[in-house]
Order: structure tokens, then C-alpha cells, then sequence
């Protein structure tokens, strides 16, 4: 297989990755999502304020949790994704956009800006790193700041 073939594959293979983890977050299903991540995961944020380092990036109850303050269906939609690959390590930058309804009766849009790690562990790509930074939402009033501070 050529080296063009090979990045090919790859890159269509951390997309399904990628997509499957947003499907994941939409069908409400943290098992499957953090299933994508790897054992040794630093870092993962998804937006305020569910955002862990090491071990706990891996605690399936905090993003139940998190889900839980959702009401309704989580629609997300990943956008202008690029991916980056190496031999056994690629990254991802993406613009996603996540719609909902908040358990408050808030209707938000969140749109984020997200980095993803990846590492080929066992022939299979597993995310080492992802982070997403929301610097503003939108709700039927229009661009209101969100303030990122803990």
C-alpha cells in the first residue's frame, strides 16, 4: 500500500473516529463516547464546565452527568474538519457546533473550536488529547459572550 493510500485510510478512519464520538454525544451514550479515548487520555474537554485531566478524563459518570443537564436531544455537528497524520499519531482541528435545549428551558448553540490527539494503539486510533474551546453561543437573542472563567 503506498505511503498516499495509507494516509487515505487513516485520515477516513479517524473521521469515523471523530464523527461516531459526536453520535455519540447526541445518542446520549457516554460508554461509546469515552470508548474512542485512550487508557492514558490527558486531557479532554467538551464545554464548560465538563472539562478533566488524566484518570478522571475517563470517568463515565461525569459525562453522564453532564449530559443530564440537557433536556431533550443534543444535536452536534462537526464542521471544516482537518486532519493531520503522522505514522502512529495524528491531530484533528474541527469547527463543531452543538445544539440543545438546557434542563433550565434554555435553547443553546454552542459553537467550539476543538483540537483531538490521536494515537494508533493496537491498529485501532484512539484520542490521547481533545480539547474545545467555546468562545462564544448563540440563542434567539443573538452573540452573547460566555465567560470561560472557573
Amino acid at each position: 500500500m503506498t505511503t498516499d493510500i495509507k494516509r487515505k485510510a487513516d485520515e477516513a478512519r479517524i473521521r469515523e473516529v471523530l464523527e461516531d464520538r459526536a453520535a455519540a454525544t447526541t445518542a446520549r451514550d457516554a460508554r461509546r463516547f469515552l470508548s474512542h479515548c485512550a487508557p492514558d487520555i490527558v486531557e479532554f474537554s467538551l464545554a464548560p464546565p465538563l472539562q478533566y485531566k488524566g484518570p478522571q478524563a475517563r470517568d463515565q459518570r461525569a459525562v453522564e452527568a453532564w449530559y443530564a443537564t440537557w433536556r431533550g436531544p443534543i444535536e452536534v455537528t462537526l464542521t471544516q474538519l482537518e486532519i493531520t497524520v503522522g505514522d502512529d499519531v495524528a491531530f484533528s482541528h474541527s469547527i463543531n457546533r452543538m445544539r440543545g435545549t438546557k434542563t433550565d428551558g434554555f435553547e443553546v448553540e454552542l459553537w467550539s473550536r476543538a483540537t483531538v490527539g490521536l494515537r494508533r494503539i493496537d491498529g485501532t486510533w484512539k484520542i490521547t488529547h481533545a480539547h474545545d474551546s467555546v468562545p462564544f453561543l448563540m440563542d434567539g437573542s443573538g452573540l452573547a459572550a460566555l465567560d470561560l472563567t472557573p
